[in-house]
C-alpha cells in the first residue's frame, strides 16, 4: 500500500502530490457545521462521538483535503480531568478558578486524566471512514495551557501567566507539567485509537521571548512531544507569532514545525537550517481576496516551500469563520495541481 502523501511529506520526502489541510478547517466555515451544532454547546459537541466524528469529516468530503484534523478542542482534556472550563461564545475559553498562587496549583495538579473514552470512540468512527486518508490528533501545548488556566480567559499579554513564571517559578514549573502530561495522555487517546500523526497547538507561545520560551516552556513542550513521538508518529509543532522561536520549537522534538503567515517559508527553513519539513503559511486574511490574488500568493507560498526538504501547504492561522467554503475546495485543487 502506497504510503499518503502527508506521512510521506512529514517524514521528510517529498510525495507525487503536493499535500494541503487547513487548520480549523472543521467548523464554522461550513454550513453543515452550523446546522450539525445548532443548539450544542462546544465541549457537549467534542464529548458527543457521532458528533465529533461527523464534524471532523466534513471537510474531508467537502474539499478533498489530504488530512482529517481531530475536532475538539484544547480545553477537552482540562474538562475532562475536572477543571471548571468553559467556551463562552464571543469569549472563549474561561477557567472559573484561575490558578494564580502554590496553593491554586496545589489544587490543580490533584486533577488526574479523566475519561476519554468518548474521545477514542470519535477517532474509531472516524479512522474507519477515512480509508487510507490519515487523521491528525492535536492537543494544545502546555504554554497555552497554563496561559488560560493562569489568565482565566484569553489575554493579549498574557501578564498574569508571565507574571507567575518569574515569581514563582517552582510553581510554574509544578503547572507545565501537569499540562505538558495532560496534553500528552490527550493525543496519546487519539493515536491509540487510530490517528498517525499529531500536532501541538502553542497558540500563544508568540508572547514569550526566546530567551523565556527557551527557559519556561520548551522543556515542557519536550515533555509533552516525547510521549507522543514514543507512540510511533509524526509530529508538528505550530504556534502563531512564533518566528523568533522556530529553532526551539523544533529542537524541542518536532517533526515538522507549523509557520504562521508573518515569515515567508523560505526564511523559515533558513531559520531552520533548511533540514526539517514545514507546515504552512497561507495568509487566512487573502481567502476572502479575488482568486487571482489568491491564486498569486497559493504559488508563491509553495515555491517558497521548495526550500524545505518537504512542505504541507496549510494556512498561517486556522480557517476564519466567513469563509466561503467553495474557496477551500477551489485552493486545494489548485494546490495539488501544483
Amino acid at each position: 500500500m502506497m504510503t499518503p502523501a502527508l506521512l510521506e511529506a512529514y517524514s521528510g520526502r517529498r510525495p507525487e502530490r503536493l499535500p494541503v489541510w487547513f487548520m480549523r478547517q472543521a467548523g464554522r466555515s461550513l454550513p453543515e457545521y452550523r446546522a450539525l451544532r445548532e443548539g450544542v454547546g462546544m465541549i457537549e459537541s467534542c464529548l458527543r462521538p457521532d458528533l465529533a466524528a461527523e464534524i471532523t469529516l466534513q471537510p474531508v468530503r467537502r474539499h478533498g483535503v489530504d488530512a482529517a484534523i481531530f475536532f475538539s478542542d484544547i480545553m477537552v482534556p482540562l474538562h475532562l480531568a475536572g477543571v471548571d472550563v468553559t467556551i463562552q461564545p464571543g469569549v472563549g475559553p474561561v477557567v472559573a478558578e484561575p490558578v494564580r498562587s502554590a496553593a491554586d496549583v496545589d489544587r490543580l495538579v490533584a486533577h488526574q486524566p479523566g475519561d476519554a473514552s468518548a474521545v477514542a470512540e470519535a477517532v474509531r468512527i472516524v479512522v474507519a471512514e477515512l480509508g487510507e486518508t490519515p487523521l491528525i490528533g492535536f492537543a494544545g501545548a502546555p504554554f497555552t495551557l497554563a496561559a488560560y488556566l493562569v489568565e482565566g480567559r484569553p489575554s493579549r499579554d498574557h501578564l498574569a501567566a508571565r507574571t507567575l513564571m518569574h515569581a514563582d517559578p517552582e510553581s510554574w514549573r509544578r503547572l507545565m507539567r501537569w499540562a505538558a502530561d495532560i496534553s500528552a495522555d490527550f493525543v496519546r487517546t487519539q493515536v491509540r485509537a487510530g490517528a498517525r500523526a499529531a500536532q501541538l497547538f502553542d497558540s500563544w507561545a508568540g508572547a514569550l521571548s526566546l530567551d523565556d520560551y527557551a527557559s519556561h516552556a520548551a522543556p515542557f513542550s519536550a515533555r509533552t512531544l516525547a510521549q507522543i513521538r514514543s507512540l510511533g508518529v509524526p509530529v508538528v509543532h505550530f504556534g502563531t507569532g512564533t518566528g523568533e522561536l522556530l529553532g526551539a520549537m523544533r529542537d524541542a522534538g518536532a517533526d515538522v514545525v507549523g509557520v504562521d503567515y508573518r515569515i515567508p517559508l523560505d526564511e523559515a527553513s533558513r531559520r531552520l537550517g533548511g533540514t526539517t519539513v514545514l507546515q504552512g503559511n497561507i495568509d487566512p486574511a487573502l481567502l476572502d481576496a479575488p482568486w487571482d490574488v489568491l491564486e498569486a500568493h497559493v504559488r508563491d507560498v509553495v515555491e517558497r516551500g521548495r526550500s524545505a526538504p518537504a512542505h504541507v501547504v496549510n494556512l498561517g492561522h486556522g480557517v476564519p469563520p466567513g469563509t466561503d467554503p467553495d474557496v477551500l475546495t477551489r485552493l486545494v485543487a489548485l494546490v495539488h495541481s501544483l
